[in-house]
């Protein structure tokens, strides 16, 4: 019960997110690319403020999965690395955070495009 529970809350949480980017993508003028950004930017504001923390404790993967969680992975990297490593840390923390889900994406992109052929129109 507990999971069915947890499953809940995670799609919940998730469509929420998801629906306020589809009520942006169709209230305005903005480019999807630009509301992409937006949800990465306002997941590292929430994140570097300390209220994506909560988020993701109460919904767990609802609140990772979006873009909104890759900008939180991201502030969370950047506060680790700089209190282990000073200024330099502001430059390095990003990166070194997200690196493994970014190369995973690449490798299994690579890997879809090698096994299906796009047809063409």
């Amino acid at each position: 019960m507990e999971f069915l529970v947890s499953l809940i809350k995670a799609f919940v949480v998730g469509g929420l997110i998801c629906l306020i980017g589809q009520i942006i993508l169709n209230k305005t003028s903005f480019p999807p690319a630009k509301i992409l950004v937006g949800f990465v930017v306002a997941g590292v504001i929430l994140g570097a403020v300390g209220v994506y923390r909560p988020l993701l404790k109460f919904c767990g993967a609802g609140a990772a999965v979006p873009l909104t969680g890759f900008g939180n992975l991201l502030s969370e990297g950047v506060k680790e690395a700089v209190k282990k490593e000073g200024f330099l840390g502001i430059f390095k923390g990003g990166f070194s955070a997200c690196a493994v889900g970014i190369s995973v994406t690449i490798v299994f992109g690579l890997i879809i495009a090698l096994i299906f052929k796009p047809k063409r129109k």
